[in-house]
């Protein structure tokens, strides 16, 4: 295990002056190429918000499992809704934790031969009758990050020599979001385990708040792990596999994963994953000499697949492997062909 911390940036720096804008803005760039990770500052996030984004989650799992059963993601060809411990897998192992998954409110696209598969993923959420207050919190919780989200795809354009609007028209009709509300429960086991396997986020950045003093992320660097507990009022940040595309493998998705807690603790997480439209293909950005020659090109994700520029492919493929039970039942055409096929 590394010794080594997350570098921490403060946000509100961005309206100090053009200097401490500017001062920034290289640290973004720098913390996204070396480490892919970073925690976030001076958001402007309330902790009303913070708090009650947590205080809704554990209202949530401790409702009897009828009431959460009632949102079952086996119910939704959207992948949305509750999954109950155990229901999910990465890299076909299984997570030991539960979750629910909101992604936009929005009709659901009808199947048909012109239609791309990763329409699938479009549709309405499952929101559970026993706790009305979720969709509340969630809306809430939903424009502040795309907010912060937005800030950061500026500045991090402008830190690579584009306009700071570069990804403006990708994201200005039906950006994708998903959050996942999860509680990771503790575990008797003499060795830490599984609670999320080691994977790449898909889309193009994540904002993960977590519960003080409750660690387990790690952050894969130079082939050693880098422990990246809670810093308080502070995001997690990570770039997605979109934002490794559009800079030729300048900027990194950073392999992480989650151990689970130890024996009669708990851990809440609330990740929120942004992303352009699902078939918004991202800017490829031209970089300048200096950064263009530390590009590496692109890799390949952590089973070896490609990535894929356009958005709904990324999203497809990861929700395919991660829950194959939803697949099956409702899509069961996309089980037997490459998740990106249009």
């Amino acid at each position: 295990m590394s010794d080594q911390t997350l570098p921490i940036l403060d946000l509100s720096r961005l309206q100090q002056g053009p200097e401490e804008a500017a001062a920034f803005r290289r640290e973004l760039r720098e913390a996204t190429h070396d480490y892919g990770f970073f925690y976030l500052v001076g958001h402007g996030v309330p902790q009303r918000l913070l708090d009650g984004i947590v205080s809704t989650a554990r209202d949530f799992f401790a409702l009897p499992d009828a009431d959460k059963m009632e949102i079952e993601n086996l119910k939704s060809p959207h992948f949305r809704g509750y999954t109950r411990i155990g229901g999910e897998l990465t890299q076909g192992q299984v997570d030991w934790r539960e979750q629910i998954d909101i992604g936009p409110e929005r009709e659901a696209v009808e199947k048909g031969a012109d239609v791309a598969p990763y329409w699938a993923l479009e549709g309405p959420n499952q929101w559970p009758s026993a706790l009305p207050q979720l969709r509340e919190v969630v809306d809430e919780w939903q424009a502040a990050l795309e907010d912060v989200s937005i800030t950061l795809m500026r500045a991090w354009a402008e830190s690579l020599g584009a306009s700071p609007d570069v990804f403006d028209d990708a994201f200005a009709h039906n950006p994708s979001t998903l959050i996942k509300i999860v509680r990771y429960p503790g575990r008797d086991e003499p060795e830490p385990q599984q609670g999320v396997g080691a994977h790449k986020d898909f889309g193009v950045l994540t904002l993960l708040y977590v519960e003080e003093g409750k660690g387990g992320l790690q952050v894969e660097k130079d082939g050693d792990w880098i422990d990246a507990p809670p810093v308080e009022g502070a995001f997690v940040v990570n770039i997605g596999e979109l934002l490794e595309v559009a800079t030729e493998g300048y900027l990194k998705a950073t392999v992480h994963r989650v151990v689970s807690p130890g024996p009669g603790q708990e851990r809440i997480s609330v990740p929120f994953f942004f992303a352009p439209a699902l078939d918004t293909t991202i800017p490829a950005l031209h970089l300048p000499p200096e950064l263009k020659a530390l590009a590496h090109g692109i890799t390949a994700d952590v089973v070896g697949s490609p990535l894929y520029s356009t958005y709904g492919e990324n999203s497809l493929k990861s929700r395919l492997r991660a829950h194959p039970d939803v697949a099956a039942i409702h899509h069961p055409e996309l089980v037997q062909q490459p998740a990106a096929a249009h």
